[in-house]
């Protein structure tokens, strides 16, 4: 455990420490998530020095990586395959800074048999700040 994750505060209500993501988002995160209610994903992260660019801001690197995460988590709990990234599509409404939690929910909006589609909107503060679609390529899960 890094120095900065001892510094974050207790996560949002319902939300629980998330873990087997993989080494991209683990080195990311961490990440946290709640369950799912009515087919919408819940994940969050607290926002930590080493995820903001140079004027305190989230970088949109960060908040980019988090919503594919978080779109593509719809796709698999809709799916229950894997979703593989095709098309990430992502409007930058408004900022985060560090100290802020960044809240995420999507829900898979529609399915065929290779391709599944997802929506959803970042939030800190209560503000909307970011807007995402995707398209994802499902594929099975490994062993």
């Amino acid at each position: 455990m890094t120095t900065d994750e001892e510094n974050i505060p207790e996560p949002p209500p319902g939300f629980v420490r998330s873990s087997g993501r993989g080494q991209f988002s683990t080195v990311n995160g961490p990440y946290f998530h709640k369950p799912v209610a009515d087919g919408l994903v819940s994940q969050a992260f607290y926002a930590l020095p080493r995820h903001t660019n140079g004027i305190g801001l989230v970088h949109g690197g960060m908040l980019s990586a988090f919503t594919d995460g978080l779109l593509a988590g719809a796709v698999g709990f809709g799916t229950g395959k894997v979703g593989v990234t095709i098309h990430l599509s992502i409007d930058f409404l408004h900022m985060a800074r560090q100290g802020d939690w960044v809240i995420g929910e999507a829900r898979m909006t529609r399915a065929t048999k290779d391709v599944a589609f997802s929506e959803g909107v970042l939030r800190a503060r209560g503000v909307d700040i970011v807007r995402a679609s995707g398209i994802f390529k499902l594929m099975d899960r490994r062993g």
